[in-house]
């Protein structure tokens, strides 16, 4: 997960924030990102906050070790009622925050400068990261973050209207639905949100009013009874795919596929009661013609199904004579 999010959003150099970095994945895999690509690890200066105490010096150990420097503050603390960073704005925010939590003390915060398309519901935090996220991206910024997928359709408690000011805002560029049980903590899937501030991207594809949909649920495989990866081929099919919808140099040419990838306008998205599932968007898979009409298609499938009819008959009165034959004495 964080690989993919980092190669979507291809960190060289700039300020990275994830206001709640944990022990610091997504600072390590960045840096190995930047390495990777010919950089320097100085390229990058590190923002986070994280709330739990032993994960948060935990977290200032793995940048140590690595020689990454990092601004995490001077101690742990709640981003949404002690942001440690509140003038950052950001080059890249990368983020996996907890799902869907109730108890996050969103009644002391209903008049936030953060909230700026609307108050986030109290009984549920999502929205709050997302608002969060906007409301420290630089003017060219962008950031891909983690949610359930309910952040894409629900209507409950304001969400809906939430989201419609999102997508009438332009912010919304890019939403990516993945497979379930990616996470050893919860099998439920997820999606992935990419917001970018300014969509004409300069020397890139202007994205005005558009956003990319990619459905990559039947991805993935799993290495274990209750777990399931992405391959390296299946994270670089989807950066790619991002990648050449934005216009980058060497991406090849986008291109919707049914079934997998679409670019919509806001105007269709709104047709959608804007919401951002991909499925609604990409439509089905095409299946290949194998150039039988219609009509000799149904013919044949029709003797087929009657040829098994009479094997299974024939199977049945089988089984019926041989247990007849059985001595139950």
């Amino acid at each position: 997960m964080v690989k993919l999010l980092v190669e979507m959003l291809e960190p060289y150099r700039g300020r990275v924030y994830d206001p709640c970095c944990g022990s610091g994945g997504m600072f390590v895999q960045s840096e190995k990102f930047v390495l990777a690509h010919g950089g320097r690890i100085g390229d990058l200066s590190i923002y986070g906050q994280e709330s739990n105490p032993t994960t948060w010096r935990l977290c200032k150990m793995n940048l140590a070790i690595r020689g990454i420097d990092g601004n995490l503050g001077k101690e742990h603390a709640d981003t949404f009622h002690r942001d440690l960073h509140p003038d950052l704005k950001a080059d890249f925010i990368l983020a996996n925050p907890p799902f869907n939590v109730s108890d996050w003390g969103g009644d002391r915060l209903r008049d936030d400068v953060r909230w700026k398309f609307r108050a986030p519901p109290v009984g549920n935090a999502n929205f709050a990261w997302v608002q969060h996220i906007a409301h420290h991206l630089a003017p060219h910024g962008v950031a891909g973050f983690v949610l359930a997928n309910g952040s894409m359709s629900s209507n409950t408690s304001g969400e809906g209207e939430i989201r419609r000011a999102l997508v009438e805002a332009d912010l919304v560029d890019c939403m990516v639905s993945l497979p379930g049980q990616l996470f050893y903590t919860t099998s439920i899937p997820v999606c992935l949100w990419f917001l970018a501030r300014e969509k004409r991207n300069g020397t890139l594809r202007d994205r005005r009013s558009q956003v990319l949909f990619i459905d990559a649920r039947k991805l993935g495989h799993l290495v274990d009874r209750t777990h399931r990866e992405l391959s390296d081929d299946e994270i670089g099919r989807i950066a790619q795919t991002y990648h050449a919808w934005r216009g980058e140099a060497g991406a090849g040419t986008y291109a919707d596929v049914p079934g997998f990838c679409r670019s919509a306008t806001t105007a269709d998205i709104a047709t959608h009661g804007n919401v951002l599932t991909p499925g609604r968007y990409v439509g089905a898979q095409q299946v290949e013609d194998d150039g039988e009409a219609v009509e000799k298609t149904m013919k044949r499938l029709t003797q087929l199904l009657q040829v098994q009819f009479r094997q299974s008959e024939r199977l049945a009165q089988e089984i019926q004579e041989n247990l007849s034959r059985l001595n139950y004495d």
